[in-house]
């Protein structure tokens, strides 16, 4: 019997109740406004040794410019010393959905107009899903260089200062009067 009930009902008016019913479950999600389409995330987090990532990173770049410097003539044994402005950042990757619905109530000058619009971001994870997930990494910011300390055992040429203070500026993006050259201590 209540079959025949359903029987009766135009299909076009089940059609139309069920699309309402979809719309009234995406008007029903949480919406996050607001947000970038794409979140940053410190990148810092604690090594086994109890050293940053920004440690890491700043003892190979000290290693590696150690290693150059080093083999410029007249500088002798090098130690450097770089500082760093910031941690870096890793930018997630975000889905982002949106969807608008415009509504247009009565005629002439009493019509009513209104507008919706939604927005949802999820974030993008790689891997399987589980509990080992890990959000995907769109884009990677190295941290910026503050300064550069170099104490070589030249230091007191004037033409190795030059030299490496030269080298210096050709590697990393710093102005000249954050590069420092001294004479080692023997």
């Amino acid at each position: 019997m209540k079959w025949e009930k359903w029987k009766k009902i135009p299909k076009n008016q089940i059609l139309i109740g069920g699309l309402v019913g979809i719309l009234l479950l995406v008007i029903a999600i949480p919406i996050d406004g607001g947000k970038k389409k794409t979140q940053e995330i410190s990148t810092q987090q604690t090594m086994t040794e109890g050293e940053s990532q920004e440690g890491v990173y700043e003892k190979k770049l000290e290693r590696r410019l150690t290693e150059v410097l080093e083999k410029i003539d007249g500088v002798g044994k090098v130690e450097v010393m770089i500082t760093l402005k910031d941690n870096g950042e890793s930018v997630v990757e975000k889905d982002v959905t949106t969807g608008s619905q415009n509504t247009q109530e009565g005629e002439g000058s009493s019509a009513r107009n209104t507008a919706e619009n939604q927005s949802q971001e999820e974030t993008v994870f790689s891997g399987q899903q589980g509990s080992g997930q890990q959000p995907f990494i769109s884009k990677e910011v190295t941290p910026q260089i503050e300064g550069i300390l170099v104490v070589a055992e030249g230091g007191g040429n004037s033409v190795v200062i030059k030299n490496i203070s030269d080298a210096v500026l050709a590697l990393f993006p710093v102005e000249a009067h954050k590069i420092k050259v001294v004479k080692m201590n023997l």
